[in-house]
């Protein structure tokens, strides 16, 4: 019975393993095609094609043609989430947040938005208006994922408006230096040479976050 339940297991998570592989590729040769060609040049017949796959199974794993290009708004909410929730007791989120983005940038992760090489990502996304768009839902969706977890973090009540306040504060703070970094490394600076002054305005725009919600959080 025990090998009965290891096999089962085991076949779960090839399977598991398999169809993170599938969305791998078909985000990736949906990128590699949008870049190539502009987003909205591209269809998802031939997004399939290209990945050998049905349309069906496309649209299984990306409900939306944008989601093929953002296709790591998960992992976000999850690094997110764990940053927050999985803290150490006495930490704040604002404080957990940070030590997060910092560890984003250290690692040169693509999230942290210090990278080099974003240029053709980022000028596809500056040439779609499809994509503008979905861009400006994931800010909206960041923020109401961090409205929840300040929420959570401070036992707020349902009606209570400061979990969104702190949270549309938070998103406003680090916008303009995500921003500026990628506009920086599309000139052609170098992440690198960068990094030791975005560490500088991570921190210095945390503590003046810190100062505006009073502790909250």
């Amino acid at each position: 019975m025990l090998f009965v339940m290891t096999t089962e297991t085991a076949e779960e998570g090839l399977r598991e393993r398999k169809k993170r592989a599938t969305r791998q590729r078909i985000a990736d040769l949906a990128t590699m095609l949008f870049m190539e060609r502009g987003f909205e040049n591209v269809t998802v017949a031939e997004i399939a094609a290209a990945a050998n796959v049905s349309k069906m199974t496309v649209f299984n794993y990306f409900p939306r043609k944008e989601d093929m290009f953002f296709d790591r708004g998960q992992e976000a909410a999850d690094l997110i989430s764990r940053a927050v929730l999985d803290r150490p007791p006495g930490t704040g989120v604002s404080a957990a947040l940070r030590a997060l983005l910092l560890d984003l940038l250290a690692r040169r992760h693509p999230l942290g938005g210090l990278r080099d090489g974003v240029d053709p990502f980022w000028q596809t996304v500056l040439d779609s208006p499809t994509l503008r768009a979905a861009a400006r839902d994931s800010v909206d969706a960041l923020e109401d994922l961090l409205a929840g977890l300040y929420a959570q973090a401070t036992g707020a009540r349902p009606d209570d408006p400061m979990p969104a306040v702190a949270a549309a504060f938070t998103v406003a703070a680090y916008r303009p230096l995500y921003l500026r970094t990628v506009r920086r490394l599309m000139a052609g600076e170098r992440a690198d040479d960068l990094y030791r002054e975005q560490v500088a305005l991570v921190n210095d725009t945390f503590d003046r976050l810190d100062r505006a919600l009073a502790g909250y959080g």
